[in-house]
């Protein structure tokens, strides 16, 4: 029996989006000749999904130390709606209107003065924090904090890198793991946990402790248990809204060595003191990726007293070597990025809003390009 799917509504977007590609039509635009780009910008602080606007405006040109990128695929972070929110106000963003999202994936198509390394035509992954302009057909980004995409990583999954896979690996780095095996061969297995561990962070981190040998505890929501322990590679999984979960208990009773901690929620100090080693010469680590007043108080505190157990409120500045570390760990099959949903440029509101709604399982893309 022939089925006949039922049509999503038809959104503003929609019609900007169909007006657009008429207007291209009609003019005969080529790529090289195109002085104009679509892009997804807000104009204010709130608003939510609902306060993103469709609009055309002029391709950037790459300044001094930057490339132009021919946008193929960014990747949504909760960070981005929070400065949306004014989290940052008045630093944050810079100035209105602001084009968001920071991770970015694509091809060189131009280059700005000073830059070596990189051509037109090399697909790349970049960080353009703070400066945002992710969500458009081109956004530029300075060329330290772009590296090389390798032919076996998707655009989709090198957008879900630059900014959540390296801030992953510089927390497992600061809590005292390494990735170099060699370096690593024959000292103890180290415990670990990492928190949210099915979130855009999380993933990372915990596939990533695994890959170093360590013995990895996951926490995360009821029904992504299955995923930490069978795809991220974690030894065990815990319902953050478990007792054992609340308290960040090891189902096996061990103590941590380290932890990075994903949550966006605080952990009062107390309850990783009680899991975490530190007796004998052992240092237990609690790396902090979401850190409030109260992370940094206790730092200092703990500095000061040359505690055996610390806290370390991290803010990551990713770079390019981390950025190749994580695109060919991707490439090799070491690690994978796991994509929620996808949403094409034309609906980026709704991957927006899907971030904004919380309990993201990896990561939000939007795909770009004429063909979406």
């Amino acid at each position: 029996m022939l089925q006949v799917r039922p049509r999503r509504a038809w959104s503003v977007a929609d019609t900007y989006w169909s007006e657009y590609l008429i207007s291209r039509a009609m003019a005969g635009t080529t790529a090289s000749r195109r002085t104009m780009m679509r892009a997804v910008q807000y104009d204010k602080y709130g608003g939510g999904a609902q306060g993103l606007k469709h609009v055309e405006v002029p391709i950037p040109k790459p300044k001094k130390g930057e490339v132009l990128i021919k946008m193929e695929a960014a990747s949504i972070n909760q960070v981005d709606w929070k400065f949306q929110s004014g989290i940052a106000r008045p630093f944050m963003p810079k100035k209105f209107p602001f084009i968001p999202v920071c991770e970015l994936s694509g091809e060189v198509v131009e280059l700005g003065s000073g830059v070596s390394g990189f051509k037109v035509g090399d697909k790349v992954i970049a960080n353009s924090f703070p400066d945002g302009g992710g969500l458009a057909e081109y956004a530029v980004a300075k060329a330290s904090r772009t590296a090389p995409r390798p032919p076996d990583v998707s655009a989709a999954d090198g957008a879900c890198l630059p900014i959540a896979a390296v801030t992953a690996l510089v927390a497992l780095r600061t809590a005292g793991l390494s990735l170099d095996f060699a370096a690593g061969a024959g000292e103890p297995k180290k415990n670990v946990l990492v928190t949210a561990a099915s979130g855009g962070v999380g993933h990372f981190a915990a596939q990533l402790a695994a890959l170093a040998g360590a013995h990895v505890t996951a926490t995360c929501g009821a029904r992504n248990l299955s995923l930490a322990t069978d795809i991220l590679a974690a030894d065990e999984a815990i319902d953050y809204a478990s007792p054992d979960g609340a308290a960040v208990r090891s189902p096996s009773g061990r103590l941590y060595d380290a932890v990075v901690h994903c949550a966006p929620a605080p952990v009062p100090w107390k309850v990783f003191d009680r899991v975490l080693a530190g007796g004998g010469g052992a240092v237990g680590v609690v790396v902090d990726l979401t850190p409030g007043a109260a992370a940094f108080a206790t730092a200092a505190r703990q500095r000061v007293t040359f505690a055996r157990k610390r806290l370390v409120p991290l803010i990551v500045s990713p770079a390019r070597e981390e950025m190749e570390v994580v695109a060919g760990l991707v490439a090799e099959g070491k690690i994978k990025a796991v994509i929620d949903s996808r949403y094409p440029l034309s609906r980026a509101e709704e991957g927006w809003a899907k971030s904004m709604a919380g309990h993201v399982t990896g990561k939000i893309v939007v795909e770009i390009g004429e063909d979406e």
